[in-house]
């Protein structure tokens, strides 16, 4: 399970640069980071990627379902977090691209369920499972419409999202390679059942064989006797 460091290396990486960007004071450890104002950018490559400090109160790419969806949501993504970490455990034999792939969807899947679930308490704003997910990606690739809007700029994102986009993109690449290689492995289990199944038939064949030819061999050996001792009287 040594992918499971991925994973937490990924969540370090997010929950640090969400806490850099939007600021966090921790008395006891004497830090203290001033972080951004909502809507401020930082030029990196000129207008073509900026930091730009944005909160995203719903779902990818901006997406407001409103607040009655909002805790159910944020339930849904930590069962299919806690979903991702058991499928991660049973799939701890299978190819290494698959078990990277699942780390990064799981570490970004994670990332993201941890603002939704406490950032709405560390920065008094709302109760439990009703944080919003701090994004700070800025990217200019080309106009596009999804879900009804118009985007003039890729949407802004985070560490967590491009885990997650990194983990599927894995998927869908070696997809072909994960069918080979679970194929393989029905086939190998298929052909060590049925070579299970020949050694016990042959194994039962044996045995009747023997069950068989003992009474055979010992009936004989008693007509032998007998005969024998027929001759000794005769003489």
């Amino acid at each position: 399970m040594k992918v499971l460091y991925l994973s937490l290396g990924v969540l370090i990486a997010d929950q640090f640069s969400k806490f850099y960007v939007k600021g966090i004071s921790l008395p006891l450890l004497n830090l203290k980071l001033g972080g951004m104002q909502p809507g401020e950018s930082i030029s990196v490559i000129g207008n073509f990627f900026r930091i730009t400090f944005t909160e995203n109160p719903g779902m990818a790419f901006g997406f407001d379902p409103g607040s009655d969806f909002k805790l159910l949501i944020s339930i849904f993504s930590l069962a299919a977090s806690v979903g991702l970490l058991v499928y991660l455990f049973t799939a701890r034999n299978k190819s290494l691209s698959l078990r990277i792939a699942i780390a990064l969807i799981l570490a970004g899947a994670i990332g993201n369920v941890c603002d939704r679930m406490f950032y709405g308490l560390i920065y008094h704003y709302s109760p439990l499972f009703y944080g919003k997910v701090v994004d700070f990606f800025d990217f200019d690739f080309f106009n596009f419409t999804l879900f009804g809007r118009s985007y003039e700029r890729w949407p802004i994102f985070n560490i967590a999202d491009a885990s997650v986009s990194i983990g599927v993109f894995i998927l869908l690449f070696f997809y072909k390679k994960h069918q080979e290689d679970d194929n393989e492995a029905k086939e190998i289990s298929e052909s060590a059942r049925t070579n299970d199944s020949g050694v016990i038939r042959n194994s039962y064949n044996l045995l009747n064989d023997i069950k068989n030819d003992v009474p055979d061999k010992v009936n004989n050996k008693l007509t032998d006797s007998e005969t024998d001792k027929g001759k000794e009287i005769s003489l």
